[in-house]
């Protein structure tokens, strides 16, 4: 079974900045293809912030363009997301994503959900 387990998350004034980490684990035979994060505000759906492949790929919502910034170790099977330029409507419960497999199937694996929140 995969883990992921994320940190980072909090209050911060706008404008401020934050950095969300995950750390995925699974065993000795477990890969990953492709890590991101999600946000979802109240009442609204689950959104891609950014994802990002094992090859260093990377795709952003047009929303966190230039502000947000994602990043992966394939070592330490971690992946980041620097977050500047913090908006009001960047404010929800953020979650770790990876697409990964311990056997010959590849599926999609959730974090607990970090929040981050907004607001001056």
């Amino acid at each position: 079974q995969v883990q992921l387990v994320e940190s980072g998350g909090g209050l911060v004034q706008p404008g401020g900045s934050l950095r969300l980490s995950c750390a995925a684990s699974g065993g000795s035979t477990f890969r990953i293809n492709t890590m991101g994060w999600y946000r979802q505000a109240p009442g609204k759906e689950r959104d891609l912030v950014a994802a990002i492949t094992s090859g260093g790929n990377t795709n952003y919502a047009d929303s966190v363009k230039g502000r947000f910034t994602i990043s992966r170790d394939n070592a330490k099977n971690t992946v980041n997301l620097q977050m500047n330029s913090l908006k009001p409507e960047d404010t929800a419960v953020y979650y770790c994503n990876a697409n990964a497999a311990t056997g010959l199937a590849y599926r999609t694996y959730w974090g607990q959900g970090t929040q981050v929140t907004v607001s001056s």
